[in-house]
């Protein structure tokens, strides 16, 4: 599960699929010949798996929030947040503060929902164009490659943003468990947008949390035995953001990040949000510096 705090809901709005595409859970389950044919979308002849460093000395940076807003132990920690921001544009944050009970009713009703037959979360498909809802991102063209991956997105925050029609009501839950996760994200955002503002000198008040808009993506990728190697879950990216902050639902080390010409895998941390630094705090920067 992503979330994501924009500058602009409009940058947004504007990024949804306008094809639709067949369910990538259902199509990853069945064995008929129109789905041999439509797997094909789904296979990248360019992935450089060479380029992957399975082994690699060097971990994410780990950032502990307590740490990061105790007057004692704040200006340390702020250092290696700023070598994280600047060397590496991620870091897993612990001790974030989100009770474990959130999170685990977020894990839970996430994964209740995805288990869903296809019919029911097609009740929160989306519309052509839109971002949010049930389905795939991105959708362009009908030549275009594809994401391993079905995804339900929703605007959270702030609350005038959201659509209650993308809102799953099942699992029963599964609203009221949306809603005190991106709750308790907001403080977690605060608080870094202003320890990373502080840290790579950007003046807080250009970005005003009036104008910070959270989305919630949450994915889905199901298992592809019969051609692991050829597929990507998600299409490599930079996210045109300030800040994404991503919760793992199960361990299955799956994420890589790009640091000197090569693909990291990450390894996931239950104790952990990993924040990706997205591109706004260069923007911010450049404008910091007159440019």
């Amino acid at each position: 599960m992503e979330t994501t705090s924009a500058l602009r809901e409009s940058r947004w709005t504007k990024l949804g699929s306008k094809i639709a595409v067949r369910n990538v859970q259902a199509l990853a389950a069945s064995d008929d010949q129109q789905t041999a044919e439509t797997l094909e979308r789904y296979i990248r002849p360019d992935i450089d798996r060479d380029a992957v460093l399975v082994e690699h000395s060097s971990e994410v940076p780990v950032i502990d929030l307590g740490k990061l807003l105790n007057r004692e132990t704040g200006e340390e920690e702020a250092a290696v947040l700023k070598f994280a921001c600047e060397e590496w544009g991620f870091f897993q944050l612990v001790k974030h503060g989100i009770p474990e009970e959130i999170i685990v009713n977020i894990k839970r009703d996430l994964q209740k929902f995805f288990e869903l037959p296809l019919h029911a979360k097609n009740a929160y498909a989306q519309s052509p164009g839109e971002v949010q809802g049930y389905g795939q991102a991105f959708v362009m063209s009908d030549d275009q490659k594809l994401d391993c991956a079905d995804l339900l997105g929703v605007f959270s925050q702030p609350p005038q943003a959201r659509d209650m029609r993308y809102w799953p009501t099942e699992p029963q839950t599964f609203r009221s468990s949306l809603e005190d996760f991106s709750s308790e994200l907001m403080k977690v955002a605060h608080s870094v947008v202003t320890s990373i503002a502080k840290t790579l000198n950007i003046d807080i008040e250009t970005m005003g949390d009036k104008y910070l808009v959270q989305f919630l993506r949450m994915n889905y990728y199901p298992p592809c035995t019969s051609m692991p190697e050829k597929v990507l879950g998600f299409s490599p990216h930079s996210d045109a953001s300030f800040l994404t902050l991503l919760l793992e639902v199960n361990p299955v080390q799956g994420l890589q990040i790009r640091r000197h010409g090569a693909w990291i895998p990450v390894k996931p941390r239950a104790d952990a949000l990993l924040v990706n630094v997205g591109d706004f705090p260069e923007f911010f920067q450049l404008r910091a510096s007159g440019f």
